[in-house]
């Protein structure tokens, strides 16, 4: 019998209690499909060790299982994200709609070389050695290229704000 046969009379033998396992410990039907598919591509990838006849059954359950006991963290890990990001928005001194279109066309204006470091380091929050590894080259040449970029996006701005000063006319 090839691997695909033996995974395949795994599947068909033991899919309707796999299925049932995961529905009574999940709240929806996508994290019951999600552990079902998580559960049997570990018997696809491992199929030479899956034991035979009924401990076959067994073994997916302590797959699964392990499988919902990482769903679980993950969600845990996802709450406690989305809380903590809560806290830091509700610190911050919101940004009026007015001022976000500033910067969101102030940045518009920056050469893609810029844009990309500035994003790499606010939007990603990598430091410059991870920049440098991202981009290619060295930290010491993603700090220079992101303090040019910063202050080309200063100087933009400034300019955008107050275009009599950026002119010369003050």
């Amino acid at each position: 019998m090839s691997q695909r046969d033996r995974f395949e009379a795994i599947y068909d033998a033991c899919y309707p209690a796999i299925h049932q396992y995961a529905a009574r410990r999940t709240g929806s039907p996508d994290d019951t499909a999600d552990v079902i598919a998580e559960t049997f591509l570990t018997a696809w990838r491992r199929v030479d060790d899956v034991p035979e006849g009924e401990k076959a059954l067994l073994w997916l359950y302590g797959v699964a299982r392990r499988v919902l006991a990482n769903q679980r963290r993950g969600a845990v890990r996802r709450a406690a994200l989305a809380e903590r990001l809560r806290a830091e928005l509700a610190a911050e001194r919101p940004v009026t709609p007015v001022e976000l279109e500033h910067v969101r066309a102030a940045f518009d204006e920056l050469p893609e070389r810029d844009r990309e470091v500035l994003a790499l380091a606010c939007w990603e929050g990598l430091t410059s050695e991870q920049i440098a590894e991202v981009v290619g080259g060295t930290a010491i040449a993603a700090r220079t290229r992101l303090h040019r970029a910063r202050r080309r996006l200063a100087a933009t701005l400034e300019r955008r704000h107050f275009p009599e000063i950026a002119m010369g006319e003050a």
